[in-house]
């Protein structure tokens, strides 16, 4: 498939913009996918060019985020195994189902997470007092989150950060921050499996790759700096928009 130079160009100012963004609340793949279809990709060579792009945004966050001290190893090595086992499985279970299986799931959870985060407060008496075991937060929750991006993508960054603060008790910055190389991982697992079943453009992948990059490491630059209820409602705003966007693009709000 033929890609002309000047759909290049703006698929690398779009990647930009979506690394800034997925670095900061998450949310990029609300960009990039629409983007590639719009250029006429099919959805499921979309998903795998998406994560092939994907992988270098997330990947340059992490590195960042590690090289700065703002994350340790040993808050994220045992959830990174069961993220890209969990992508794996998404992956490869979504080459063989209907994809029309998700219209009712995903808005369910993208509305949980909005109305969540439209209610959080730090310290907020409400909030459920849970804390799950480091194990079973990685097999099961970790692990499903990964199975989700792995079939689908759009707000995961959103639900690691969600699941932090609700099942670890963790800042939302710090929640946020966790989710990076989480979603690394993913991508990863993912990626292996849509590149051994051809469904990656790469010509395409590699530009949105430069953007990624330069946005991912714009983003990292100010998500310890972002005031914690700017960050909050950047996550609202994203997360509402994904709502709108998937329910217009299944055929449930018009759009005028």
């Amino acid at each position: 498939m033929e890609i002309s130079i000047d759909l290049l160009s703006i698929l690398f100012a779009v990647a930009i913009v979506a690394g800034l963004i997925d670095t900061l609340a998450g949310g990029g793949g609300l960009i990039t996918i629409p983007a590639l279809m719009v250029c006429g990709l099919p959805p499921v060579m979309a998903l795998g060019t998406n994560k092939f792009q994907a992988c270098l945004g997330t990947g340059t966050t992490t590195f960042l985020l590690l090289k700065r001290r703002r994350l340790r190893w040993r808050h994220i090595r045992q959830l990174l195994p069961m993220a890209f086992i969990g992508a794996v499985l998404g992956s490869t279970t979504v080459l063989f189902i209907n994809q029309q299986y998700l219209t009712l799931i995903v808005p369910a959870v993208l509305s949980f997470i909005l109305v969540y985060f439209l209610l959080y407060r730090p310290g907020a008496r409400w909030l459920p007092k849970i804390k799950m075991p480091a194990r079973r937060y990685a097999r099961w929750v970790v692990g499903g989150i990964g199975f989700y991006d792995g079939m689908f993508g759009p707000g995961t960054g959103s639900f690691f950060a969600l699941a932090g603060v609700m099942f670890r008790k963790a800042q939302l910055v710090f929640a946020t921050a966790t989710a990076k190389p989480l979603n690394f991982a993913t991508n990863i697992g993912s990626l292996a499996v849509f590149a051994l079943s051809g469904s990656i453009l790469l010509k395409v992948g590699a530009a949105m790759m430069c953007g990624q990059m330069i946005g991912a490491y714009l983003g990292t630059h100010f998500l310890y700096r972002i005031n914690p209820k700017y960050l909050r409602w950047l996550v609202i705003t994203m997360s509402a928009s994904m709502l709108v966007k998937y329910l217009h693009a299944q055929g449930y709000l018009a759009l005028y």
